[in-house]
C-alpha cells in the first residue's frame, strides 16, 4: 500500500484527492494537515465524505508516509520546504504554481503524463500542471509534436467559480458570479508561462504568440478552452494525427461531436474535438479544472510515480461540487 499525506487538506483540490484516496484501491491515507481546523473530523469541512471516512485533520507524520500532496496554495510550497527538512526518500506532489517553470524547477517534473511520462515515472518530485495550461496543453501537444505549429495561437477558455480556490474575494461571491461572465488576466495569466514551455518542449523552434484571454464562468467546475491557428491538415488527417498521439493516453479522447463541460465534470477526462475553417485548426477541449486539471491529475502521477497503472483509482466519478 502506498502511504499518502496531505497537507492543506480543507480546500477544494484536497477535499477531491480525498474523494480519490478514499477507495483507491493501493492508497492508505497517513495524515491530513489543516493548521486552521486541526483536530476537527475532515467532514466537518469536506461534508460530502460522511460516512466514508472518520479521518481528523491532525499533525504531519512523514515517518510514516511515502508521498504528500501539497495543496496549500500558490507561494506556499517554496516555504513550506524551507522550513521543513523531510525524508529523501518522500515523494512530493506539489499543485501549486511554484515550480511550475522548468526554468525554476528545482528537481520538479513538469506532471503532464501526456507529454512526460516517462520522467514523472522516475521522479521524486512533480509539479502539477494548472488546470488551464492542462485543458490548454493537451489540445496543442499533437500539433507541437510534429513540428506543425507555425502561426500564432489564439484561445479563449472559460472556467467554473472552483478555479478561484476556496478563499473569497469579490468576484468569487454568488451575487457578484451568479448570472454574469467576465474576462480576466488577458493575454498575462500565469498559466501561459508553463503553456509556452510545453510547446517548445516539443517543438523547440516555435517562436509566435499563444494569444489566450480567460472568462470567469457561472458554474461551479469545468473548463472549455477554444482555440485555433493555421494547419495545412485537412480535418480527417488532423483526427488521424490527435488520435495517434493519445492512443497509450487514456483519459484523453477525440470526439467527432461538439463537446460540452458535463460531459467531463466529476472525470479525469479529457474531451477534445476538432474543424477545419479554411486554413485554420480550431480545437475544442474541455476537463474539469478540479479533476485533470488538478487532483485527479495529481493521483495519475502519483500512480505513474509509485508504477501502477496510471489510471488505478480512478474510473470512480468522485462527488464533488
Amino acid at each position: 500500500m502506498i502511504k499518502v499525506g496531505i497537507i492543506g487538506g480543507a480546500g477544494y483540490t484536497a477535499g477531491e484527492l480525498l474523494r480519490i484516496l478514499i477507495w483507491h484501491p493501493q492508497v492508505e491515507i497517513t495524515f491530513v494537515q489543516s493548521t486552521s481546523h486541526a483536530g476537527h473530523p475532515i467532514t466537518d469541512v469536506h461534508r460530502d465524505l460522511l460516512g466514508d471516512s472518520e479521518l481528523i485533520f491532525g499533525a504531519a507524520d512523514y515517518s510514516n508516509t511515502d508521498v504528500i500532496f501539497i495543496c496549500s496554495g500558490h507561494g506556499k510550497t517554496k516555504l513550506f520546504l524551507e522550513k521543513n527538512h523531510l525524508p529523501s526518500k518522500l515523494k512530493i506532489v506539489d499543485l501549486s504554481t511554484d515550480y511550475r517553470p522548468q526554468t525554476n524547477s528545482e528537481n520538479f517534473v513538469y506532471g503532464l503524463p501526456e507529454v512526460n511520462k516517462d520522467k514523472i515515472k522516475k521522479a521524486n518530485r512533480i509539479a502539477n500542471p494548472g488546470c488551464f495550461a492542462t485543458c490548454i496543453e493537451l489540445a496543442l501537444l499533437p500539433l507541437a509534436a510534429v513540428k506543425q505549429l507555425s502561426e500564432e495561437i489564439h484561445v479563449t477558455a472559460i472556467t467554473g467559480s472552483t478555479g478561484a480556490g476556496q478563499n473569497p474575494s469579490v468576484t468569487s461571491h454568488f451575487s457578484w458570479k451568479n448570472n454574469n461572465v467576465s474576462v480576466y488576466k488577458a493575454f498575462t495569466h500565469q498559466h501561459l508561462a508553463e503553456i509556452t514551455e510545453t510547446v517548445l518542449q516539443l517543438q523547440g523552434d516555435y517562436s509566435e504568440q499563444v494569444n489566450f484571454i480567460p472568462v470567469r464562468g457561472n458554474f461551479s467546475r469545468g473548463i472549455m478552452a477554444t482555440m485555433y491557428t493555421q494547419c495545412d491538415w485537412s480535418i480527417e488527417e488532423a483526427r488521424e494525427k490527435y488520435s495517434d498521439y493519445y492512443e497509450n493516453h487514456p483519459f484523453v479522447t477525440i470526439s467527432k461531436l461538439m463537446p460540452d463541460v458535463k460531459q467531463v465534470v466529476n472525470t479525469n477526462k479529457c474531451v477534445l474535438y476538432l474543424e477545419k475553417h479554411g486554413n485554420k485548426l480550431m480545437v475544442i477541449s474541455v476537463i474539469d479544472n478540479l479533476l485533470k486539471g488538478a487532483s485527479g491529475q495529481a493521483v495519475q502521477n502519483m500512480n505513474l510515480m509509485f508504477a501502477l497503472p496510471e489510471n488505478t483509482g480512478l474510473g470512480l466519478k468522485p462527488i464533488g461540487f
